[in-house]
């Protein structure tokens, strides 16, 4: 019963955190090791929570992407939509299997995530002060070459603790997109992101993987879906009303936190 509440709590902590500028990356590694979590072999627990996550947005946008996706033939802004995901993502696919083993490399160092968090508080709250007018404010209005300009913005996550959606937004916003449309792109990219990383890390830790935990994974599918549906249907009017700055001193407090557990060890 412990080891299942625990599969639980990961699974709300992936949820909660994949899609907020606060790095799930970092909060699965911390609350993985306080807890001693010992789930299913190989990296099958992991891979299954992020896809809970990537279906929650497919549930919340899902009229918009099914409209963009029977529309890419007749309509322009369906068009542009798919072609600015997939340039959007295009980056991250080729640098994640360029680089895919110094990423796991970095992924066994708990400071590497501690630093980035912190550091990259300080940058969110440097750009909320900078006043850039929005140029953008939908995902079908983006030109080509910005969306492949946040898609180099979104490799920096690779970085243990930067946080993909945290890269995402705050670059799109420093290249001038508006903050609401920010971090919906931020949700469109993750869904081939993660999808991308999902099947890459299958098929690198195939020999590895098991369902013998079936139900421990199951019930962290079902935990992350749920908390991460709860994070996406609210996050837009969060951030309408207060901004990144929460975020931006979340993670400065959390990271610290890290910093000063890891040296007391």
């Amino acid at each position: 019963m412990t080891l299942f509440l625990e599969a639980v709590l990961l699974g709300i902590v992936e949820g909660l955190t994949e899609f907020l500028p606060i790095s799930s990356t970092g909060h699965l590694i911390l609350v993985g090791d306080m807890l001693g979590f010992e789930g299913p072999s190989g990296k099958t627990f992991e891979i299954v929570i992020q896809l809970g996550a990537i279906l929650a947005v497919c549930v919340v946008y899902w009229s918009r992407l099914w409209h963009a996706a029977i529309g890419m033939r007749t309509e322009a802004p369906a068009r542009a939509f798919v072609r600015n995901v997939l340039l959007g993502f295009l980056p991250a696919m080729v640098a994640g299997g360029l680089f895919y083993k110094y990423i796991k490399q970095m992924l066994d160092s708990p400071m590497v995530v501690a630093v980035a968090l912190v550091v990259g508080g300080f940058v969110i709250l440097v750009t909320e002060r900078v006043v850039i007018k929005p140029r953008y404010h939908e995902v079908e209005e983006f030109p080509a070459k910005l969306s492949l300009m946040i898609g180099f913005c979104q490799v920096l996550s690779m970085i243990p603790g930067v946080s993909r959606a945290g890269a995402t937004i705050i670059g799109s916003m420093l290249l001038g997109v508006e903050r609401r449309a920010a971090a919906e792109y931020s949700f469109f990219l993750a869904i081939p992101t993660m999808m991308g990383a999902t099947v890459y890390s299958l098929y690198k830790n195939w020999a590895s993987v098991s369902f013998d935990g079936a139900a421990l994974i199951l019930a962290g599918f079902a935990a992350a879906f749920l908390a991460a549906l709860v994070v996406v249907r609210t996050f837009i009017a969060f951030i309408g009303r207060h901004g990144f700055a929460p975020f931006a001193w979340y993670r400065i407090a959390f990271g610290s936190l890290m910093i000063a557990m890891l040296l007391l060890k």
